[in-house]
C-alpha cells in the first residue's frame, strides 16, 4: 500500500498534572516552569524523547518552546536548553495508581512541587512528586502492533479485539482512548471497553484501565496487576500477557484515523470498485469495496479517495473515473461542494456524474440529480470533538456544551438522508436554541451537516445555515458565517 500520508504515526504530546490538578507549564518569559494552569493548552504540552545515549533516561521537550526541561544539582528547574545536556535526563518511575514520578538521572532527586515552587530536590516521593499523564492528541486513532505490524480491530464474531489486520479498514479499526481515574481505557467502535483478560465489557471497570508507558516513542498499556497488553496467539487477541516489562510484543503505535466514507448515487446504489477498476454506482450494500478512505490536501483543500483494492480514484481518458492510481497527483484530487448532497469536480473542471450504466465520469458542466451524491462517514459511530481552545464537553449542571475543556465527552453519531444527528450523555440530542446556542437535551434529533474542510478537521452546519464554533464564553454556538478557524473541529 502506498504511504502518501495514509499511515502517519501520531506524535505523542501530553500534559503532566500534579496532585493539585494543575498542569506543568513552560513559560516563554525567562524559560521558567510552574504548575499553575487549570487546563491543557499549548504551553502545557510536552513531548517525550528517548535519550540519545544508551540508557533508560528520557527527555521532556516543551511543544511550544522547542526547549528541554532540565534540573540542576541544587534542584533548580527550567525549560531553557536548546539542546539536551546531562541535566535534561530524567527517569520515569510509573506508580501503581498510574501516575509518574520523574527522577533526575544525574542527581537522583525527584521533581515536584506546586504553583511556581517547583524543584527537583526531593529525596523521597510524596504526593507533590506524583504526575498524571494526560494525552494531548485527539483520542480516536488506529492501534498498530509494533511486533506484528498488524492493526487492532474489533472482531464481533469472536467478541474480542485482535491485531491481525493488514490495513485499518472499516469502522472496526477505530479505537478511542478514554481518560478515566488518571488512567486510560481502550474503547471499541461499539462502545465496549477492553479488559486485561481480553474480554469486552460495557463499564470501565478496574481491569479495563491501564497505565500508559512510553518506550522509544512507542506506547505500552500496563494493567492493574503490572502486566502489559500484547497480541496473543495466532489470532493476535489483545490481552495482558505474562511480561512485567514491555518488550517489542507489548509496544504499539497510534496512527491518524482518516475519515472513511461511502457514497450513494441518484440510483440509490453505493459507489463501488467491486466489479473492476471502474468506479461505479452499482451495489446494494456497503462493504469493503464500497468504502473509501478520504484525505483532504492541506494546500488545495481538495479530496482524494482511496479504495480497499489499493488505488486512488483518478481521472482517465474521456472523463472516466478509475481506482488505479498508486500516487497522489492532480488527477486524483476532487474539489468538493458541500451540502446535504455533495458534488465532486475533477481536475478537468467538470463535475462527476453517474452515467446510465452506473459508471462515474467527470463529463458534466452543471450539477443536477445525476451529479449529486450522499456522502456518509462510517468510522465515527462515536465522536470526540476538539477545537482551538480544547475539547467539547457537557457543561456541569447545564444543558449547554463547553468548547475549552481538557477532558472530553464521547458523543454518539447517527446518519439520515445526508445529515447527522448527535446524541450526548443521557441520550439527549444536540439542538440549536435561541440566539445560536447549542444544547444537548433534545428529545427529537436535529440535523447537522458535516463538511470535511481540512485534514483531520470538519465544519458542522446547523439548520440555520450557520456553523458551530466555540464562542468567547467557551460555549458551543451556531453563529459562524464561514467554515474556518474557530468553526473547524478535530474529530
Amino acid at each position: 500500500m502506498p504511504t502518501n500520508g495514509l499511515h502517519q504515526v501520531l506524535k505523542i504530546q501530553f500534559g503532566l498534572v500534579n496532585d493539585t490538578d494543575r498542569y506543568l507549564t513552560a513559560e516563554s518569559f525567562g524559560f521558567k516552569v510552574n504548575a499553575s494552569a487549570p487546563s491543557l493548552k499549548r504551553k502545557q504540552m510536552w513531548v517525550l524523547e528517548p535519550d540519545p545515549g544508551e540508557g533508560t533516561a528520557v527527555l521532556f521537550r516543551s511543544s511550544h518552546l522547542g526547549r528541554y526541561l532540565s534540573a540542576e544539582e541544587d534542584g533548580r528547574v527550567a525549560c531553557e536548553a536548546e539542546r539536551p545536556g546531562r541535566d535534561c535526563r530524567f527517569l520515569v518511575l510509573p506508580q501503581p495508581d498510574g501516575r509518574w514520578v520523574l527522577q533526575s538521572e544525574p542527581h537522583g532527586r525527584f521533581f515536584g512541587g506546586t504553583e511556581d515552587q517547583l524543584s527537583c530536590f526531593a529525596t523521597a516521593i510524596t504526593p507533590a512528586e506524583l504526575w498524571t499523564v494526560h494525552l494531548a492528541i485527539h483520542p480516536q486513532a488506529h492501534l498498530l502492533s509494533v511486533s506484528r505490524r498488524r492493526y487492532a480491530h474489533l472482531c464481533p464474531q469472536e467478541d474480542e479485539i485482535a491485531a491481525d489486520s493488514n490495513t485499518p479498514w472499516g469502522v472496526d479499526a477505530l479505537v478511542t482512548l478514554i481518560f478515566q481515574n488518571r488512567q486510560y481505557c481502550l474503547k471499541s467502535c461499539d462502545s465496549r471497553y477492553l479488559r486485561s483478560d481480553g474480554r469486552l465489557v460495557w463499564e470501565p471497570e478496574a481491569r479495563a484501565r491501564y497505565t500508559l508507558e512510553f518506550k522509544a516513542g512507542k506506547l505500552a498499556f500496563k494493567d492493574c496487576d503490572g502486566h502489559y497488553l500484547a497480541p496473543v496467539g495466532p489470532a493476535g487477541t489483545l490481552r495482558a500477557g505474562r511480561n512485567t516489562r514491555p518488550g517489542k510484543d507489548e509496544l504499539f503505535d497510534l496512527e491518524e484515523s482518516h475519515p472513511q466514507v461511502v457514497l450513494v448515487a441518484a440510483n440509490h446504489r453505493y459507489v463501488s470498485v467491486r466489479q473492476g477498476v471502474n468506479v461505479s454506482a452499482n451495489q446494494d450494500e456497503e462493504l469493503d469495496h464500497e468504502t473509501f478512505l478520504m484525505q483532504i490536501d492541506q494546500e488545495t483543500k481538495k479530496c482524494t479517495f482511496y479504495s480497499s483494492t489499493g488505488g486512488y480514484w483518478t481521472l482517465v481518458t474521456h472523463g472516466g473515473i478509475q481506482a488505479t492510481a498508486t500516487q497522489v497527483s492532480e488527477n486524483t484530487m476532487f474539489e468538493m461542494e458541500w451540502g446535504r448532497r455533495v458534488a465532486l469536480k475533477a481536475s478537468n473542471r467538470r463535475y462527476v456524474c453517474m452515467k446510465k450504466n452506473g459508471q462515474l465520469a467527470a463529463i458534466s458542466d452543471f450539477v443536477g440529480e445525476d451529479e449529486e451524491f450522499t456522502l456518509k462517514l462510517i468510522n465515527r459511530p462515536i465522536l470526540v470533538l476538539r477545537g482551538l481552545d480544547g475539547f467539547v464537553c457537557h457543561r456541569r449542571g447545564s444543558n449547554q456544551l463547553d468548547t475549552n475543556r481538557s477532558v472530553y465527552d464521547v458523543f454518539h453519531l447517527s446518519f439520515s438522508d445526508g445529515a447527522y444527528q448527535i446524541r450526548g450523555r443521557g441520550g439527549g440530542f444536540w439542538h440549536t436554541g435561541s440566539h445560536g446556542s447549542v444544547c444537548s437535551d433534545g428529545e427529537r434529533a436535529e440535523d447537522f451537516l458535516f463538511e470535511f474542510r481540512e485534514r483531520g478537521r470538519l465544519a458542522i452546519r446547523a439548520r440555520s445555515g450557520k456553523y458551530l464554533r466555540g464562542g468567547a464564553s467557551g460555549l458551543l454556538r451556531a453563529d459562524a458565517d464561514a467554515p474556518a478557524g474557530v468553526a473547524l473541529w478535530e474529530y
